[in-house]
């Protein structure tokens, strides 16, 4: 898939690498973070996703000799700089958060430290990747909650932004906690559970629902699960579909379930709930899907709705309510003939994009129940300080400041990916990857987890950090 990508990018990332070639900057060492500012939907988390694509992006990039005719074509790059494209690697230091990792807003998320040039080449599939599964990985885990432990299956092939863009958000989806996809080619790439049953048009293809319904059972008698609302739900749909519930149940096989996809779910539920029981079809499942979401979902868990299994699609793999994560690429140090890279800062009249500077790393707090508590950013070189209280700041208001006590773990959670362009990190089947994710969220307070009014998780700054951060603001003001 990214064997042929190198030109997925914006143009400004080859003018400034061609200028960085001319200017002399090709072995000028850079660090670089990913993070975002804002959680969508108003939320109090996202989850990580996208690192493995990014992991085959960076590992197979290089520009084809098609790529460099055009580029050739566009009349803007020197020879010197097509040269420097034609011999492309990355031969940089990338640290990551793992995949299906809760994380939240101002955090370093990737850390690049690379040749200025080859930093930089990579921002702009390294955000569209990774924004993009972390939106839908996190709408995933909010559906999932929403749902409170009943199955959720992934239906938004149809309706997703493009054939890559519905594999990437199935895959993401199933790391933020979906059981299953009724995309295939998602199943087959990503070892995805799959789901699906019928759609109208196999009702509608016989000259009656019954008939319909018995083919159905008759060619998957123990897959058989039935779409009740092509005609009238509970006069016609559930009847008939107890009906052959029945004649099957004769054969010692059972109806599996059906599915209702209009109407008013909760009413709707609750009678074919009563229908299938009364009919001795208790182990039947009942399947909702229509345009579902969290606060759907929500709603219809307070009002009693007899839902054992949803189906979300066009909400989930679009996030339909919130559809971009504004995740971004910022420079925050740069070797300027030191031995050590300089920290530098991005100043901003809007306190939320000022940058945090330096070489950072994340520490997790966690308590003696297990549960996180907050994350604190060190700079690289510090050493985190072990049992003892600990003070640290507010990222944008500086007067507020939070003790943490001597008896709270911390964790880091960055890793390394890349070493000198040599990937040195293995990456965990997607399964576990979701255990990852369902993992954090069970350490997770149920207050940063609600959809109204969530408590804000605190990220911090280490003393030293904030003290480096507001030197290089009273710096930058000078200038």
């Amino acid at each position: 898939m990214w064997s042929k990508r190198a030109l997925l990018t914006d143009l400004y990332q080859l003018t400034m690498v061609g200028g960085y070639v001319q200017t002399g900057k090709t072995h000028q060492w850079s660090n670089f973070d990913y993070f975002f500012r804002k959680v969508p939907d108003n939320g109090g988390y996202c989850i990580l996703a996208g690192l493995s694509d990014l992991i085959e992006y960076i590992q197979s990039l290089h520009f084809s000799r098609e790529d460099l005719s055009y580029l050739e074509g566009l009349s803007i790059f020197s020879h010197d700089v097509i040269d420097y494209l034609e011999n492309f690697r990355f031969t940089g230091d990338l640290w990551s958060v793992p995949e299906g990792t809760v994380v939240f807003p101002h955090e370093p998320l990737i850390r690049v430290t690379a040749p200025l040039p080859e930093a930089q080449l990579i921002e702009t599939t390294l955000l569209n990747v990774m924004n993009f599964q972390t939106l839908i990985a996190t709408k995933g885990a909010r559906v999932r909650f929403a749902a409170q432990g009943d199955p959720v299956i992934d239906f938004g092939l149809r309706r997703a932004h493009g054939p890559e863009g519905a594999s990437m958000a199935s895959r993401a989806a199933y790391i933020g906690g979906v059981d299953s996809t009724s995309n295939v080619l998602a199943g087959r790439l990503y070892d995805i559970p799959v789901s699906g049953t019928h759609a109208h048009s196999w009702i509608e293809s016989f000259p009656s629902e019954i008939e319909a319904f018995r083919a159905y059972a008759d060619v998957y008698p123990k897959a058989c699960l039935l779409l009740v609302d092509t005609y009238d739900t509970l006069h016609s749909g559930v009847p008939n579909a107890i009906r052959v519930g029945r004649e099957l149940k004769e054969k010692g096989l059972k109806l599996m379930g059906i599915r209702l996809d209009s109407g008013d779910l909760a009413y709707l539920s609750k009678e074919a709930r009563r229908m299938l029981d009364e009919a001795g079809l208790k182990d039947a499942a009942i399947v909702a899907s229509s345009d579902l979401d969290e606060w759907i979902i929500e709603s219809l868990k307070r009002q009693g709705a007899r839902i054992d299994i949803w189906g979300v699609g066009t909400r989930l793999v679009t996030s339909f309510s919130h559809p971009a994560l504004g995740g971004v690429y910022k420079l925050t140090a740069l070797n300027e003939g030191e031995e050590q890279m300089v920290p530098k800062i991005k100043r901003s009249d809007n306190p939320e994009k000022i940058t945090n500077p330096g070489l950072k790393k994340v520490a997790r707090m966690v308590d003696q129940e297990g549960r996180i508590r907050g994350d604190v950013l060190f700079l690289d070189e510090e050493r985190m300080p072990e049992r003892i209280p600990f003070k640290v700041h507010h990222p944008l208001v500086p007067h507020i400041q939070k003790t943490y006590p001597a008896d709270f773990e911390m964790r880091e959670l960055m890793v390394p990916v890349f070493q000198k362009g040599k990937l040195v990190y293995n990456c965990p089947p997607l399964h576990e990857i979701r255990d990852h994710t369902l993992g954090n969220l069970h350490k997770l307070d149920a207050a940063y987890k609600r959809f109204h009014n969530p408590h804000t998780y605190h990220v911090s700054l280490s003393p030293l950090l904030f003290k480096t951060k507001g030197h290089l603001l009273r710096e930058a003001m000078k200038s």
